[in-house]
């Protein structure tokens, strides 16, 4: 089915209560209602249509057309394209329908377009999402009219305590590879319900590139400090983002450039995931071995980029650093032993009856429930959702190579390991391919120019899963960048995976959607006379969206 062909779906379900229904090459097939028909049209594409949830992007656009905006992007996988329903709320008092029961993953969007620009969701509760307890009532972050040089004065609220049984993993626990914190409600040795308690230290990146001091060009550096494992992944997805809204020709070989470092990145990062996952089940010597065979990817890295992570070579219309013969001849070196020590080590570690016993039938994710929340990346394809973003919505040069996607149905930990694995080898023919078919010529467009008031949609295919960056061009940087991380997509599911699960496997299971959290967590002061409970603010002013942000 052609674009045409989906137009015209389109407008036969939706055209009696579309305001505008039109086609942007650069995002999709933009749909416009009114706030009043919202849940119908969100009825329509995710359920009758079977469009994947994929982000929400809430802008405060009262400078432009004196309304807040929201934007919900769904995608059609096996036609590769977007479908965004486009909505306005009145600009003094802004409320929208919620459609979190309609659309289960859209629950974290409203809650956060509440807290950050003051959009209000009807029947349901609303609560502090994003940011710190004691962050002053009426003061939006993301509203344009507070500078990002803001320091509020706190004013202390609190929470009542949680009831029951609960036994707080983190924020600091030598069960996780990172600082995060989950409240784990127990009955004994089993787990009924899971809290999460996240965006510990935002830190304002969206925010901060609506700033005089960034560009368009500064932008995929700060980009890429959004995550320290996939921050490439980030920078591509930006800048992706600015090229389609902006029809910006980027060079053959720039884009395949590109895709051999993401696929470099991949490596070292489901390398780095699977010593951590051994290291989880006591498994110390996958651990070693595991980033034994990583350390020489991150060289690769380093020999390619000139650092062995926060790269630093992208840029809108192109890359700063090419491949010559040498780098060339250096990554099938690297590629031959790597086969060659990575095939020993999957046949051990998935051999050991100790792995595999704690990894099969814990965690399980069924499919139904992956698809309701929208789940992204290895997640999504252990529980039998065959999606990948490389090749349903092909960028850089997916389009010119073929591969394989592991596909799993028993949505349990083992399941996830297998996908990584799988994921591993494939990345490094990925490589294999790009390098026979690399072309030549330049890297970087001769002319790059981006007008104002255009949107556009950067997505690409994480070691995590689908990360996606929705972008409205402003004069000389953008005006709204919005970022969605996988992690912030995968979360919610572990509500589902954890909940009758023995304790034992709860590190495991929060570790097989490969959480990325940023840095640290809020303080959490409790009052122990009268067991009231507070989180304070440690952070200047948040911004953005996403666990990672």
């Amino acid at each position: 089915m052609g674009t045409e062909e989906i137009l015209n779906t389109i407008r036969e379900k939706l055209g009696g209560i579309a305001e505008d229904i039109r086609y942007a090459k650069s995002a999709g097939i933009i749909v416009r209602v009114k706030p009043v028909n919202l849940r119908e049209a969100s009825h329509i594409v995710h359920d009758v249509l079977d469009a994947y949830f994929r982000t929400m992007m809430a802008v405060d656009e009262r400078p432009i057309n004196n309304t807040f905006a929201a934007y919900y992007v769904y995608g059609l996988d096996n036609k590769g394209i977007n479908i965004i329903i486009e909505t306005h709320a009145d600009p003094y008092t802004p409320v929208l329908p919620s459609i979190a029961d309609i659309v289960p993953a859209a629950d974290w969007y409203e809650l956060e377009a509440w807290d950050l620009l003051g959009i209000r969701f009807k029947d349901r509760k609303l609560h502090r999402f994003v940011l710190p307890d004691d962050w002053p009532e009426g003061l939006y972050p993301l509203r344009r009219d507070v500078d990002y040089t803001a320091r509020p004065s706190p004013r202390i609220t609190y929470k009542p305590p949680l009831q029951g049984p609960r036994l707080p993993v983190g924020p600091y626990h030598p069960a996780l590879h990172e600082p995060e914190y989950f409240e784990l409600f127990v009955e004994g040795e089993r787990v009924v319900d899971v809290e999460y308690n996240g965006f510990h230290v935002h830190r304002g990146i969206e925010k901060l590139a609506e700033s005089p001091r960034f560009t368009y060009q500064k932008v995929p550096f700060l980009a890429e400090r959004i995550c320290g494992i996939c921050g490439f992944v980030h920078s591509v997805a930006y800048t992706l983002s600015v090229e389609n809204a902006a029809k910006i020709e980027v060079p053959e070989r720039a884009q395949y450039i590109r895709s051999i470092v993401l696929e470099v990145e991949r490596l070292h990062s489901h390398l780095l995931w699977l010593g951590v996952a051994c290291h989880l089940l006591g498994y110390d010597a996958g651990f070693m071995h595991s980033w034994r065979i990583r350390e020489k990817v991150m060289v690769l890295a380093e020999l390619l980029t000139g650092s062995r992570k926060t790269y630093g070579i992208n840029l809108v219309g192109g890359v700063r650093k090419d491949i010559n013969l040498d780098k060339m001849a250096a990554i099938r070196n690297t590629l031959a032993w790597l086969r060659s020590e990575f095939t020993k080590l999957a046949d051990l570690v998935t051999s050991v009856p100790q792995i595999v016993r704690r990894a099969r039938g814990t965690g399980i994710l069924p499919r139904d429930e992956a698809r309701k929340l929208s789940v992204v990346g290895p997640v999504a394809r252990a529980s039998g959702l065959n999606r990948d973003v490389r090749r349903d919505y092909p960028y850089c040069a997916y389009r010119d190579i073929s591969f394989r996607v592991p596909v799993y149905t028993e949505g349990d930990n083992l399941a996830r390991v297998m996908v990584r694995v799988e994921e591993i080898f494939e990345s490094m023919d990925i490589i294999d391919q790009l390098l026979d078919k690399l072309p030549g010529g330049p890297i970087m467009a001769e002319k790059i120019e981006v007008p104002e008031g255009l949107i556009g949609v950067g997505n690409v295919e994480a070691p995590r899963g689908e990360d996606i960056h929705v972008i409205i061009t402003g004069r000389g940087r953008p005006y709204r960048w919005r970022v969605r991380a996988p992690t912030y997509q995968n979360i919610p599911a572990l509500k589902v995976m954890l909940r009758d699960a023995p304790l034992a496997d709860a590190p495991l299971t929060i570790a097989s959607i490969d959480p990325c959290f940023s840095c640290t967590d809020r303080i959490v002061v409790i009052d122990l006379k009268t067991g009231k409970k507070e989180k304070l603010q440690t952070v200047s002013i948040p911004g953005g969206c996403g666990c990672e942000i």
